[in-house]
């Protein structure tokens, strides 16, 4: 299974989306625009893009505390996006889940969580509830090296393994759990033959190769569509920036000044896919287009989250609860809803 040309095309606009819209959300941080911390996933665009491109709109994505990628990877409008990261009653959770909380069930974005490997369980259950449903939704699961070492990583991967269930386990393995490497934390540092001891398949591909982790994806997408149970894949990517944007760490450094610049000059997966893309003899002007319509939408994004009114703080406690309970069940049992 492989990209085709509508798809290569659609693979570079929305890495291009996830790169400057997080370049300029670092600007906004730094202009004081975004409250708390900014997590950057520049760099690692190939990962995301090839993972949910395989998927349907009406399939659910969990993800981590670097997730601003993931809803642009499966489609998301990036007006309520940067709204969402200003806190802004604009954004896709009214400002209430911010930076490291973000959800779009508008294009199946179930949670995002800073809690590492807290989404893995989670999307566990999304896809033991379409087994139950009896539908043939898929749940890709995003998480980092780091998350693999929690315990939810282990029970998890387990319980879906045993039922079968549809569910694609994705890490983005940036070699750095903030300034731990993987050979410092991992007693087996290829993350991908974990798989061997929960019954599954485990597959480690270029995370800086947009069409390589596409295709992996691909075949976890239809293993999982016909029943087959889980699939992990381990995309070998890396960041360009901090763990955090901004992040000082003191002490040596964690890793070598010459690795980063290397990866920035030799493998940005972006520059490497437009590269590709041109050698298969794409129009030079169709990329300049693409590029020239993802900085508008970026700016066009901007300027709605600046002009979004900030959350009055009365309404604090709106939509943060809700209850299983329909209305006519709550009266006739007399439970009162909050």
């Amino acid at each position: 299974m492989q990209l085709n040309g509508d798809q290569k095309l659609e693979a570079y606009r929305l890495m291009l989306r996830i790169r400057r819209f997080e370049e300029e959300g670092m600007r906004q941080f730094k202009a004081g625009k975004i409250p708390g911390s900014f997590h950057a996933s520049v760099g690692q665009e190939a990962a995301i893009v090839g993972a949910c491109l395989p998927l349907r709109d009406d399939d659910a994505v969990t993800g981590t505390h670097r997730s601003h990628g993931h809803p642009i990877g499966k489609g998301a409008h990036l007006d309520a996006l940067m709204a969402e990261l200003m806190g802004k009653e604009g954004g896709i959770c009214k400002g209430r889940g911010g930076s490291m909380h973000l959800a779009d069930r508008s294009v199946g974005i179930i949670s995002e969580s800073a809690i590492v490997g807290g989404g893995i369980p989670l999307a566990t259950g999304c896809a033991f509830s379409a087994k139950v449903r009896g539908v043939d939704q898929v749940t890709l699961c995003f998480f980092g090296d780091g998350a693999v070492n929690e315990g939810t990583f282990h029970e998890s991967l387990n319980m879906a393994s045993l039922w079968k269930l549809p569910v694609i386990y994705l890490c983005e393995n940036n070699g750095y759990a903030v300034s731990t490497s993987v050979a410092q934390s991992h007693g087996q540092p290829d993350i991908a033959l974990r798989a061997a001891g929960y019954g599954m398949p485990g597959v480690k591909v270029d995370g800086q190769d947009v069409s390589a982790v596409y295709e992996a994806a691909a075949q976890a997408v239809t293993r999982a569509r016909v029943g087959d149970g889980p699939t992990l894949i381990v995309a070998e990517t890396y960041r360009f920036d901090e763990h955090s944007f901004g992040m000082v760490i003191s002490g040596p450094p964690y890793r070598p000044t010459e690795e980063v610049e290397r990866y920035k000059r030799e493998r940005d997966p972006i520059v490497l896919y437009r590269s590709e893309l041109l050698k298969q003899g794409v129009d030079d002007n169709i990329l300049t287009a693409i590029e020239e319509d993802v900085i508008d939408a970026v700016k066009q994004a901007v300027e709605f989250a600046l002009s979004s009114p900030t959350p009055c703080p009365d309404t604090l406690a709106d939509y943060m609860f809700s209850s299983p309970l329909p209305d006519h069940y709550s009266s006739v049992n007399g439970l009162e809803r909050n």
